[in-house]
């Protein structure tokens, strides 16, 4: 699937009634860990059920892998896994059960659905619990065993929605951390969050939803700026700045940093220069980055 799309949207609408919920989607998304990023309320969970085909788009079209929705919704399914964010696990039955009958679904036998059932049980952290009823699960247990019914049946592509809601922050980072993992077995993830910071360490390509409209779509690499150094001082941060300028630079003096830039010439020397003569020292130095947060409230500002 090396260079092929997961994801070709173009004019994509749907209305709750009045209520414009996605409005006019256009984003073309490669392969791999795929952040879809807005406030509660932005379409994310609207434009996820429109890729299983659950919705109807009012206008636009979708693809999904390749096929086209809806024409093509079964198929689509057959290779998609699905994490939804709602509290949706039947609570009278085993963890073992339940993802054993999902991959059943998905179309393993019997016995090897039982097989399937336990070994992702054991890659999410369930193992010891695969025997216990659901309804006793904590929080976190339920969101590992939402994320095992999503990828039982080997999917080409997961779409979880909110997998870190309501987690504490060890539980998070464990969610994480077996999202980044899902790599290391071809399967493709969009991931979608209203906590940016998720996004950041996750995933290599943003999405960025805001009032149903894209605001962005792109790698998150391109949020460096290669070309402006951002550095925080051991010492007088003020003396660092009037050196620098003095060799031509452009400096902001932050609360705790300063970001320098320097027309046709190397700013990273340049900081160097500067922080020597000003009898200072280095905490850090790198390439300045801007964050998911500021893109998003840039591109709110603009619509607004």
């Amino acid at each position: 699937m090396a260079g092929t799309p997961i994801l070709s949207i173009n004019g994509l609408r749907f209305a709750y009634g009045d209520i414009l919920a996605v409005d006019g989607v256009t984003a073309e998304v490669p392969a791999g860990r795929i952040g879809l990023v807005g406030a509660n309320g932005a379409g994310k969970t609207t434009l996820l059920k429109l890729l299983l085909g659950v919705l109807k788009p009012a206008a636009g079209t979708i693809k999904v892998l390749g096929h086209p929705i809806p024409r093509q919704t079964l198929e689509v399914r057959s290779r998609v896994g699905w994490m939804p964010e709602s509290d949706c696990l039947p609570p009278d039955q085993t963890a073992a059960d339940f993802i054993g009958y999902a991959a059943e679904l998905g179309g393993l036998p019997v016995r090897a659905a039982r097989q399937r059932a336990s070994d992702i049980l054991g890659l999410v952290g369930l193992h010891e619990e695969r025997f216990r009823y659901m309804d006793g699960f904590s929080t976190g247990m339920k969101q590992r065993a939402k994320l095992a019914q999503a990828i039982v049946h080997d999917p080409d592509l997961v779409l979880l929605d909110e997998p870190t809601a309501g987690l504490d922050p060890e539980g998070r980072e464990e969610m994480l951390d077996l999202v980044r993992r899902l790599d290391d077995f071809g399967i493709n993830a969009v991931i979608s969050s209203h906590v940016l910071t998720d996004i950041e360490s996750t995933c290599d390509w943003v999405v960025m939803l805001d009032g149903g409209k894209v605001l962005r779509s792109g790698p998150l690499t391109a949020l460096s700026t290669p070309d402006v150094a951002e550095l925080e001082i051991i010492g007088d941060m003020e003396a660092v700045a009037r050196e620098a300028q003095s060799m031509g630079a452009a400096v902001e003096i932050g609360s705790d940093a300063l970001t320098l830039s320097m027309p046709g010439g190397d700013p990273f020397t340049v900081a160097r220069d500067a922080v020597v003569a000003a009898g200072a020292a280095f905490r850090r130095l790198g390439v300045k980055r801007t964050t998911l947060e500021d893109v998003f409230m840039a591109g709110s500002e603009d619509d607004g």
